[in-house]
Formats: structure tokens, C-alpha cells, sequence
């Protein structure tokens, strides 16, 4: 006897991956996954590989995840791949600060992201 098997959080020809703890702002981790979605996997992956965002390495590690996730745990071909969605979430803030000029005291915030991004599995038009 064992527990019944959880229901999919994503459809039949998706597959998800998830990064947490991102430490970026959700704003430039947003500009990142805006330039992904909607495309191909492999041109995806290409703009995520010559971009010159710091960021940018992070969100190719997560997309090539959900790729692999696609192929091995739900046997969906990797070359009819699109990223369906790529969205960005807040985290926690670590809250910082610094002495200031007449006793006052500069609030730094150090805010970390998270990172959610599927894909979907469509058939070529020929």
C-alpha cells in the first residue's frame, strides 16, 4: 500500500523547472526571462549564452533543467521545444546598512528571486 501518486502541476506536453534563492533583483531578472519567452529551446539557449547579463548563466542552468525534466521525466522531444512561460517571482530580502553623515544611517536591500520557467512541446507546422 503505498500514498497515491501526485497529480501533474503542468499539462500533459509541459514540463517545469524552478530556480530559487537567485540572488538578483526580480526587475533585471525579469529583463532575462522577457528575452526568452516565446522562443525555440535552441535559439533560447543561444541568446542566454552570448547575453551580457550577469544573470543570464543562471536562467540558461534553469532552462536547460526544464529541458531535461521534458525529456527524461516526461518523454517529450527536445527539438519541437518552445519556453511557454518564464516567470519571475520575489524571495526574501536581506536588509543591510551603512553609517551616514550626521548620525544617519543608509538602509541597504539585497533582494533575492526566483525563477520559474516551463516548456511546451508543439508540433512543426510543415
Amino acid at each position: 500500500m503505498g500514498k497515491a501518486k501526485n497529480p501533474r502541476r503542468v499539462a500533459e506536453n509541459e514540463a517545469m523547472a524552478k530556480l530559487r534563492m537567485l540572488r538578483t533583483s526580480p526587475q533585471k531578472l525579469n529583463l532575462v526571462a522577457a528575452m526568452i519567452r516565446g522562443k525555440k529551446v535552441e535559439k533560447a539557449l543561444t541568446d542566454l549564452t552570448f547575453s551580457n547579463k550577469r544573470v543570464a548563466q543562471d536562467v540558461k542552468k534553469c532552462l536547460q533543467s526544464a529541458i531535461a525534466n521534458a525529456e527524461n521525466n516526461h518523454n517529450l522531444d527536445v527539438d519541437e521545444l518552445i519556453v511557454a512561460e518564464a516567470y519571475v517571482g520575489k524571495n526574501l530580502v536581506m536588509k543591510r546598512g551603512r553609517p551616514r553623515a550626521r548620525g544617519r544611517y543608509g538602509k541597504i536591500l539585497k533582494p533575492f528571486s526566483e525563477l520559474t520557467i516551463k516548456v511546451r512541446q508543439v508540433e512543426e507546422q510543415a
